[in-house]
């Protein structure tokens, strides 16, 4: 047995206590990421981390509490100012003081909240996502889109139930010039931590049946307006930059965009205005057409008054024209019938002219003029002869000069 004085669980838990009060009298504002948080019987439950920045290792780790009373008070200043609750995963620099109980422990209990710590982090980690969307080239992409002129198909990415979903619905449904829309739901979770898998899933779940879609459409009502958190990640901002459809969203917020708004189509505010805008882009559809018809019927009617007046003007210059041409037809006749026989006399003299020409030279060419010169010709058979080649011995020849023929008979060819 130890001479030592002995003492229970509870005496030496009483000594921490004091020690820690005595120690850590102040209160302190620490820096730290939030790996748990959850409320119960109105008190906040939060497990604080501190993670190496190179290794993204934890380094430190503590309880916190936040009682009731300050709770009830801390959490809508926070929300109202970070647009979003306390959740896992979120900085906060908290002002908390040390407390420790002998049946539970130490913890840190908090006093205040600095939410604009917070809101930097959180904008700090959207430029980083907006500039990794801008190098990967795809910040843009949706906007390169374009709205289809009778976009009537509408893919509908919402909570079933969410409020938001059926004013939707019946906006599209009762408009005013009796448009008709096929929308197809696809469910997904548009508030808490699974919002990007879930949104993403429906989106996966469009694009197997893209060719029957026009436009996608992702709307959020009736949940809570400060936790919008699901839809500020890389993840989900990849997947809707990217997508083959253009991409309305109404998320049903008025604080700054989120990333999703701002690589989608076209952000509205609301479920309803997302449906006014579809309706809207039928309307302007149904204008032009309309327009369009106008043009038609006044170009058309102008056309066939244009062409009636020029039959009309024709009709009345068809006899002019008619006895115009008759009139110039006789006269042509006439001058041809008094230009006839001049060129027929003309025509006669010419040829005329041409056959004595003819007939001079085929003169030149008479063999009684060579032989009246004291030329001869020697035939045989009836052909003339150009080469003593052509004359064996015996043959019979005739020569003719210009008195007469001579008949002879061949003794001998020189050669």
């Amino acid at each position: 047995m130890r001479s030592e004085t002995r003492l229970t669980l509870l005496e030496l838990n009483g000594l921490v206590r004091n020690a820690i009060e005595m120690s850590l009298p102040d209160e302190y504002w620490v820096e730290a990421e939030l790996s748990e948080c959850r409320e119960h019987g109105g008190h906040c439950y939060m497990e604080l981390i501190e993670k190496d920045d190179s290794t993204n290792t934890p380094v430190a780790r503590a309880s916190a509490k936040c009682w009731r009373q300050t709770w009830q008070m801390l959490r809508p200043h926070f929300e109202r100012a970070t647009g979003q609750p306390l959740r896992a995963g979120m900085k906060v620099l908290l002002h908390v003081y040390a407390q420790y109980h002998e049946a539970y422990g130490f913890s840190w209990i908090v006093s205040d909240i600095d939410p604009t710590y917070t809101i930097g982090d959180m904008a700090r980690k959207r430029q980083e996502i907006i500039r990794q969307l801008k190098e990967e080239g795809i910040f843009d992409m949706q906007r390169e889109l374009c709205i289809p002129l009778f976009a009537q198909r509408i893919a509908v990415i919402s909570a079933p139930n969410a409020a938001g979903y059926g004013d939707f619905c019946r906006h599209l449904e009762d408009n005013d010039y009796g448009f008709h829309f096929d929308v197809t739901l696809f469910p997904a979770i548009m508030q808490g931590e699974q919002v990007e898998q879930s949104i993403i899933a429906a989106l996966n779940s469009v694009y197997q049946c893209i060719n029957t879609i026009d436009v996608v459409v992702i709307i959020r009502g009736g949940g809570a307006t400060a936790d919008l958190s699901g839809f500020d990640t890389l993840a989900l901002a990849e997947n809707v930059a990217q997508f083959p459809l253009p991409i309305i969203t109404g998320i049903g917020h008025d604080r700054d965009e989120s990333i999703l708004d701002m690589v989608s189509h076209l952000r509205v505010k609301t479920p309803t205005a997302a449906a006014a805008f579809l309706v809207d882009n039928l309307k302007h559809v149904l204008e032009r057409i309309e327009r369009a018809e106008t043009f038609i019927d006044h170009y058309v009617t102008d056309h066939i008054r244009q062409q009636q007046q020029r039959i009309s003007h024709l009709a009345t210059l068809i006899p002019t024209l008619a006895m115009r041409t008759l009139i110039d037809g006789r006269h042509r006749i006439e001058l041809l019938e008094n230009r006839l026989p001049v060129a027929i006399r003309r025509r006669l003299t010419d040829q005329q002219h041409l056959l004595e020409r003819i007939t001079l030279q085929l003169q030149g060419f008479d063999p009684r003029l060579l032989l009246a010169r004291g030329y001869s010709i020697t035939i045989k058979d009836g052909h003339a002869v150009r080469d003593p080649q052509q004359l064996h011995p015996g043959d019979e020849i005739e020569t003719r000069v210009e008195k007469g023929t001579i008949i002879s008979t061949v003794k001998r060819v020189k050669k």
